[in-house]
């Protein structure tokens, strides 16, 4: 089936390696990447959620009114706004684009940050209140007759909305988290479940945690999988290699100079269940399988999508289509540097995905997690040269 690639619209040019040259809503900025993202190959690009950050609705209606083709991955955090507002925002953003939208519903996993915009609940009843408020979003969409709502967290009544999204029957509705809870809400309400990226062996039990999730919660089906990566790529496995340990050390750096406390303790004490898989995974070992690399999640402290691909495009493409193969249909990437490397990635390795995709569907290959024992064999055996480089380095 067909591959689909998510990248970053970033609103400004500022990464873990570099600081920003400008605004933190940077329009001529967020617009270049954008259309270096439409026309190089991605499928979606994602507006992320920080209680400090641009709004990412308005940011993202920006770009849509402005690109042709390239979809919207939009982030929201249900505490933000009453999940009536919300689905209709969603439905006029779904216009605004003619039909690109697909929702990531954030339910969040630091304390501290929740409490920045007054959300005081504990993880557990967040993914409660996030899971009713999807299916409220979900009904409001489709729904053309007033209906009333009692539940734990929201009441309403005599409730229709005039706006109604492009797409039928609703957008996408995308999720993630590690947790069991998140597995729970995700599974049940999910059309795409993301992770970030891990082992092989670690994804494909994340893969089959989601899948049951969705049994348990009496659905047939069950969301499709996207796994978040920072690819780090060059010419040669030596350059590549040079390039990923010149990133670490800026990274290292710049986090040396951090003196807010509450920062340094996210650094090195994550409460999220995501983070704390990534850094646990850099705690084992820095490589995996055939080309992941996890000194870049340690040196983050395991925030977002901060294991790293590192090698030439081929390898990357290879390494990638290994969790296609496991049952990922969606990819997720974002270099260090976001434009350059949105350009390179969209270039390089898009295309060589996407025909070793095409060459699976035309040869009938099977996939899924039952695949893992001969995946980890190839991968080990194509490893044996970047290793070799990366003790080097």
């Amino acid at each position: 089936m067909p591959v689909e690639f998510l990248g970053i619209a970033a609103t400004h040019n500022g990464s873990e390696t570099d600081v920003r040259s400008g605004p933190s809503f940077d329009k001529e900025y967020t617009l270049r990447l954008g259309r270096a993202h439409e026309d190089h190959g991605w499928d979606r690009v994602l507006f992320a959620y920080g209680s400090d950050s641009p709004i990412p609705a308005p940011a993202a209606a920006y770009l849509a009114s402005r690109l042709d083709r390239l979809e919207i991955l939009l982030a929201h955090r249900p505490n933000v706004s009453y999940p009536t507002y919300a689905a209709r925002t969603f439905a006029t953003l779904d216009q605004i684009s003619d039909g690109r939208l697909t929702v990531h519903f954030i339910t969040g996993g630091n304390d501290h940050e929740q409490a920045r915009e007054g959300d005081l609940l504990t993880k557990d009843e967040r993914y409660a209140r996030t899971r009713e408020y999807i299916e409220i979003v979900k009904k409001v969409w489709t729904h053309r007759e007033r209906f009333d709502h009692e539940g734990e967290f929201y009441r309403f009544h005599d409730f229709v909305s005039d706006v109604f999204p492009v797409q039928q029957p609703r957008p996408g509705v995308s999720f993630g988290g590690s947790s069991p809870a998140a597995y729970a809400a995700g599974g049940a309400e999910a059309d795409i479940y993301g992770l970030w990226g891990e082992s092989l062996a670690d994804t494909a039990r994340q893969i089959e945690a989601v899948r049951a999730a969705a049994k348990a919660a009496g659905r047939t089906d069950a969301p499709r999988i996207q796994v978040a990566f920072r690819p780090v790529i060059a010419p040669t496995e030596r350059l590549a290699w040079e390039k990923a340990h010149r990133t670490v050390a800026t990274i290292r750096a710049r986090r040396a100079t951090v003196t807010d406390p509450r920062l340094k303790t996210r650094l090195t004490a994550p409460e999220n269940t995501g983070s704390q898989r990534l850094l646990a995974l850099a705690e084992r070992g820095e490589r995996y399988d055939r080309a992941l690399w996890t000194p870049t999640a340690a040196a983050s402290g395991g925030a977002g999508n901060s294991n790293a691909l590192v090698g030439t495009p081929e390898t990357v493409a290879q390494a990638l289509l290994d969790y296609y193969d496991l049952g990922t249909d969606i990819l997720s990437a974002r270099g260090y540097d976001l434009l350059g490397d949105a350009i390179d990635f969209g270039r390089h390795v898009i295309p060589l995905v996407r025909e070793g995709v095409a060459r699976r569907d035309r040869e009938g290959a099977d996939r899924g997690p039952h695949l893992l024992a001969k995946i980890q064999a190839d991968a080990e055996a194509g490893a044996a040269p970047a290793a070799a480089v990366a003790v080097a380095g």
